[in-house]
């Protein structure tokens, strides 16, 4: 799935969950360490823990990367509803 992120300098997260485990997530544009790193760190992880512990996590304004990642793992939830 692909995400298109807003008030952030990244400008979309493409995302995969399998059995609720992230399986991939990779970040377009912004700090690329950082957004590298919080990718790699997710990979593994039980997607709804990861979306509880990153939402609200403010940079500039009322959202951050990982807050953006929070609400793409809502988004893939809402659209995989069974």
């Amino acid at each position: 799935m692909r995400y298109q992120t807003r008030g952030t300098c990244s400008t979309a997260i493409d995302l995969e969950i399998e059995n609720d485990i992230i399986t991939h997530c990779q970040f377009t544009n912004g700090c690329r360490g950082n957004t590298q790193g919080l990718a790699k760190m997710v990979e593994g992880q039980n997607a709804k823990d990861v979306m509880n512990r990153l939402r609200g996590i403010q940079c500039r304004g009322n959202t951050s990367c990982p807050d953006q990642l929070s609400r793409a793992i809502e988004q893939y939830y809402q659209q995989h509803a069974e």
